[in-house]
């Protein structure tokens, strides 16, 4: 593309421009693919597999185990790389899960209830029936306590499997993924709270209280920016990691509290550049007037511009790109890395675990979230949206089987012992790569990418019951 000197900024060689914009050009748009974030996720696990195999993987492992310290004089706080990666750099993941949760509540699919209760319903039994299967598998009490790691779906790989299939998918059956995985997400996030976590300590619990209180007392404020609840944030996590909860949990919290309203909004944002417009006009014409009279107008301006939207969708729309290429890859490389061979699997326990985990991810999700489903639409309950009938929620099912790093997390959290460990992690891996082909399949089998046959008619059908 051809620029007029204009259109540079002043300094800028126009070669090296034009070049710049040749070679990023193709990975911008390979970042606006909504199935991008799910293949540098994949990326980063084959290489963590590859590199834990290879004969250096002797340094894959100790990469991990490096300790790394923060803090400023005897308030020191050393942890190894692994804890920095899964309990603090996985604490923004959470909280823009937490913003995502406040969204859909305030005004997406979980804030109507008649709307909500399909995915309510498929989520609870694509939960469900996973963790059933896995315990029918695993009795003992070595290895039942990770009837969890099956129960959990993988926003960017689930979202990445309906992409590639392309048209075929209509818009209601990708909302319908992603309320369903929000609402996963928040089971999740239970699970771990409340059976993943140590037992409670008071004292902990009273400084994170004190954190949370803080992020409100800001609010109350009127506090905008947030860096300044950077730090109230820092001792909520602090203090659910001294009280035993999982400290990922604090990032839910302060998402969860994130405002949903903007402040000035559109006609606000239109009132203010407007009277900056004439300002900075008025200025113009003036002769000899400073450029630094343009700094007042143009804070004004910044201000609107940042107050246009609520802070939960710009913080979210911040960080998701971090999060999506930067936070979950690197989760992924940290934790991906299972050395398969004979000593790693060598637990007596270490088969059904990985059985469990796989059947339960490939055969349980579908299954626990088509006959919820199929339960709650025949029941009255709830309706099918337009356009989708039970093919579409077949190939929801599937892809739902996808569990990776939610799943990978709470691996982390059930076991203790390298071997157990090993197994779950091996499970999830072959399940969620299973999971994805068998979407992929059954998607383009069932999808047509016009409106099922029937489904209009199972919609009415369902709104009548439910109406009676």
């Amino acid at each position: 593309m051809n620029r007029s000197p204009s259109q540079l900024a002043p300094g800028t060689w126009a070669p090296a421009r034009l070049l710049a914009e040749r070679v990023l050009g193709p990975l911008e748009r390979f970042l606006h693919v909504e199935a991008a974030s799910g293949i540098v996720l994949l990326l980063a696990s084959v290489i963590a597999l590859a590199w834990a195999n290879s004969p250096w993987g002797h340094v894959y492992e100790h990469l991990w185990h490096v300790p790394i310290t923060f803090g400023a004089g005897s308030l020191v706080f050393t942890q190894p790389l692994h804890f920095w990666i899964n309990e603090g750099l996985m604490t923004i993941f959470f909280f823009v899960v937490g913003l995502e949760i406040r969204r859909e509540i305030h005004a997406g699919e979980l804030s109507d209830l008649k709307r909500a209760a399909l995915p309510v319903a498929a989520a609870l039994g694509g939960m469900m029936a996973p963790a059933l299967l896995y315990l029918s598998l695993n009795p003992s009490l070595v290895s039942r306590h990770g009837w969890g790691v099956p129960t959990a779906t993988d926003i960017a790989f689930a979202v990445g499997v309906l992409a590639l299939l392309g048209k075929r998918v209509p818009p209601a059956l990708r909302v319908l993924l992603l309320a369903l995985a929000i609402i996963d997400d928040i089971g999740a996030i239970i699970v771990i709270a409340l059976f993943y976590s140590s037992g409670v300590a008071w004292i902990g619990l009273l400084v994170a209280g004190g954190g949370a209180l803080a992020v409100l007392v800001l609010q109350r404020f009127g506090v905008r920016r947030p860096a300044a609840y950077v730090l109230p944030g820092a001792v909520l996590w602090w203090g659910m990691l001294r009280a035993g909860i999982h400290p990922t949990i604090a990032g839910v919290a302060i998402g969860l509290l994130t405002p949903v309203r903007p402040w000035f909004g559109s006609h606000g944002f239109l009132t203010t550049a407007r009277d900056v417009v004439d300002e900075v006009g008025a200025l113009a014409q003036r002769d000899g007037h400073k450029v630094d009279e343009l700094l007042s107008p143009l804070r004004r301006i910044k201000r609107a511009q940042r107050e246009a939207l609520p802070p939960v969708v710009r913080l979210q729309a911040a960080l998701h790109p971090w999060v999506a290429y930067g936070i979950m890859p690197l989760f992924a490389f940290a934790n991906a890395g299972v050395r398969i061979d004979g000593s790693s699997l060598d637990h007596a326990a270490s088969g059904t675990i990985l059985l469990g985990v796989a059947l339960g991810l490939v055969v349980g999700k579908p299954l626990g979230v088509f006959l919820a489903s199929f339960a709650m639409v025949r029941l009255g309950v709830c309706a099918l949206p337009r356009g989708i009938g039970w093919r579409g929620i077949a190939v929801v099912g599937c892809v739902a089987g996808v569990g990776f790093t939610m799943a990978i997390f709470i691996a982390g959290l059930a076991f203790d012992e390298p071997a157990l460990l090993a197994a779950a992690k091996l499970g999830v891996l072959l399940a969620s790569t299973v999971a994805a082909v068998v979407g992929l399949l059954v998607g383009r089998l069932a999808l047509s990418g016009a409106p099922e046959a029937g489904a209009a008619r199972t919609v009415e059908e369902a709104e009548g019951s439910t109406e009676q």
